[in-house]
């Protein structure tokens, strides 16, 4: 039977789906299939969000339609008929899982007072164990709960579940008074008639980002169109609103960051005034305008509003003042797959506040022998935040690293220097919604370091004849700056290479950080996460055709780079022919590199010349070389060339559906990595968590 556990609430608005996406998410850590069930429908005719959600960070390929028990009038047509179908359709989903997330009913159905009683009778039939949810906010939405407030919703919700005989694992008050965390977890606690054996109660605090609505969602309810600004910055959340139908001088000192602007559409004065406050230093950045009144802009004020190439969205409307600040305060935020912020900002305040370890432990779950790509990203990130290694980022100006740092910060998975100019990264990064608060933000420029890196650089290459002029030029550079801030202990780790090329990402290494003093080349592996395993391949991105000492050194170093990750090193030099089955210069240049490697190396498992298959399968293996402890469950893969192994990790990562995380360096006395410029948000995440466990591998942490 797989783990289960059914996530419901006594009322609606509780940040229900924030919570499942937490339990989601710390399964997928353990558990190889992770499964979605929703028992009861939002809507019969629109689909449900929060399951759409919740299906994209699942591991098992479920189709939406199945993961669906019955609809609202289902259940109000006839109770029983509908918790049988219930019942039915989650078997067919839980024969296709390892540990299943049910998700109780959204109290749509306003005035029915039975809906918790009836999520838990679906509970009980299910044999899940409940994860009450409470709302720390009050009902009505006009404040925070007390403590006692929750003693008592504790006290009423936990005895229907007991009158249903539904098992309660613990309880999550959700949205709580941040200055009462402890408080609220004791009065909960102090409910149970004997609070020596209550469940686990955890209290997460109210956070109001995460309920903040989107400009796009604001301008939907309103029935606002957009006339001008960049349609990208749409999805930004809205964290307040400005009604501004007064004197700009009483109008600056209420803007705030990140507020929707109302504007009378015949007040020119006002709009241009407040374009100019979101451009200032000195002012908060904004998150859009909304012209009412239907009133078309005037031709000269539409021309000064183009010339001053703002991209702040602004839309217009046909409604009045009062309608339009009413409609916006109706427009709810959502936890949305599609804003990542606020994804980062659940998970951050799920893992800060929920002990992940007693709620796996109570749910009696097992680490699964396969590891699955997410299992291995989710431990990936986890071992860099346990390292908080310092990073630094050198493209500052590129949108993506902007995106992947406001998540790195979020989830604290290190410590990040941004390089570039901070007033324009600053100000792009509050227009994308993103919170880099906690990034450094270091100009190439800066005059101090530009002089102190440009005596050491001189210094280092000084066989090359360089000066410190000459070097003062060089170090302004970004890829330069970001390694000579490694070189010198300013940072553990680099990430670059979104907006440059791999040799303008790695040049400056080779001049200025060198190899390892027992490494002869610098090389790559790829981290491979197929369907139920982590593979590493080497070398697929550096040397194009290594030497056989060279090949070695690579085999060497990727059995090194396997143990960082976790993974046993069982080392195949790859070769067209199999043991002594063949012959030729190629097939003597692996024999060599694993004779190097096996002299160089005794304690390591390595077997070569082998072919791929023989390499990867038990059944191959046993014909081919029958008794290796390699030959069939290689974990690391060394391939003669780079045309073979590039070619071979594009392959797989294409045929297999396979996750290529890389390429990661190795060899270098610290870590340097470089990106694809087509590199994703995911991708970037991924390299500088990666970059961090590398750096604590090798070196203790930098200020």
């Amino acid at each position: 039977m797989s783990t289960r556990i059914y996530i419901t609430s006594a009322e609606g608005h509780t940040g229900k789906s924030t919570v499942a996406l937490g339990v989601l998410e710390t399964l997928t850590r353990e558990v190889g299939r992770v499964g979605v069930f929703r028992p009861i429908s939002r809507s019969t005719t629109e689909r449900d969000y929060v399951l759409e959600l919740l299906l994209a960070h699942a591991t098992v390929d479920l189709d939406y339609e199945n993961t669906i028990g019955v609809s609202y009038d289902r259940v109000h047509s006839d109770p029983d008929s509908a918790l049988t179908d219930i019942v039915s359709r989650f078997a067919a989903v839980e024969r296709q899982c390892d540990a299943i997330v049910i998700l109780g009913s959204d109290y749509t159905d306003v005035g029915s007072p039975t809906e918790l009683s009836y999520n838990a009778r679906i509970a009980a039939n299910l044999g899940a164990p409940v994860l009450l949810v409470l709302g720390g906010r009050r009902a009505d939405d006009s404040g925070l709960r007390t403590p006692e407030d929750m003693r008592q919703i504790a006290e009423l919700t936990t005895a229907e579940l007991r009158l249903e005989h539904a098992g309660l694992l613990a309880i999550i008050a959700n949205r709580a008074d941040p200055e009462h965390l402890t408080d609220i977890a004791n009065g909960v606690i102090s409910s149970f008639e004997d609070p020596t054996h209550a469940v686990p109660v955890w209290a997460i605090p109210e956070d109001p980002f995460l309920v903040a609505p989107s400009v796009a969602a604001v301008l939907a309810s309103t029935g606002a169109r957009l006339i001008s600004g960049d349609p990208e910055l749409l999805e930004r959340e809205t964290l307040g609103t400005v009604v501004a139908a007064m004197s700009m001088e009483n109008v600056l000192p209420r803007l705030i960051e990140g507020a929707i602007v109302v504007v009378p559409g015949d007040r020119s004065d006002v709009l241009v005034g407040t374009l100019l406050a979101h451009q200032s230093e000195t002012f908060p950045s904004l998150a859009g305008i909304i012209l009412n009144g239907g009133f078309a802009m005037p031709p000269q004020i539409e021309r000064l509003v183009s010339g001053l190439k703002s991209t702040l969205p602004i839309a217009m409307n046909e409604l009045g003042t009062y309608d339009t600040a009413s409609l916006i305060a109706q427009t709810r935020g959502r936890l949305a797959a599609d804003s990542p912020r606020k994804y980062d900002v659940a998970r951050s305040l799920f893992d800060d506040n929920v002990d992940a370890t007693e709620l796996l432990r109570r749910l009696e779950v097992s680490p699964s022998d396969v590891v699955t790509p997410l299992m291995f990203e989710y431990g990936i990130l986890e071992r860099a935040r346990e390292s908080q290694r310092h990073i630094v980022l050198p493209e500052g100006t590129d949108d993506r690293i902007l995106r992947a740092a406001s998540t790195l910060l979020q989830r604290r998975v290190a410590r990040l220097t941004i390089l570039g100019d901070e007033t324009e990264i600053r100000a792009r990064a509050a227009e994308l919604g993103l919170d880099i608060t906690d990034a450094a933000i270091l100009s190439p420029f800066d005059p101090e370091l530009r002089a102190k890196f440009a005596t050491e650089y001189a210094r280092v290459r000084a066989h090359k004849g360089l000066t410190v002029e000459q070097a003062a030029d060089t170090v302004t550079d970004v890829s330069y700056f970001g390694t000579m801030m490694v070189h010198m202990g300013l940072a553990d780790g680099m990430v670059s290479g979104a907006q440059h090329t791999t040799a303008h990402t790695i040049r400056p290494a080779f001049e200025i950080i060198k190899t390892r003093p027992d490494v002869s080349v610098v090389s790559s592996v790829f981290l491979m996460a197929l369907a139920d395993r982590v593979l590493v391949y080497g070398d697929c991105a550096v040397i194009p055709d290594p030497t056989s000492e060279q090949l070695a050194d690579i085999a060497i170093s990727s059995s090194e780079t396997a143990l960082q990750f976790g993974i046993d090193p069982r080392v195949a030099m790859l070769s067209y022919s199999t043991g002594e089955s063949g012959s030729g210069a190629d097939v003597e240049k692996v024999r060599a590199a694993t004779g190097f490697v096996r002299e160089r190396r005794p304690d390591l498992l390595v077997e070569g010349p082998i072919q791929y298959d023989a390499a990867a399968d038990a059944t191959v293996a046993a014909a081919k070389m029958p008794g290796s402890p390699v030959a069939g469950r290689a974990t690391v893969f060394i391939f003669p060339d780079l045309n073979t192994g590039n070619n071979t990790y594009k392959a797989v990562q294409r045929s297999a559906n396979a996750v290529a995380i890389g390429p990661v360096l190795q060899g270098l006395n610290k870590p340097i990595n470089d990106l694809s410029r087509g590199a994703l948000v995911s991708d970037i995440v991924n390299t500088v968590a990666i970059t961090a466990i590398q750096a604590a591998a090798l070196m203790p942490a930098t200020n």
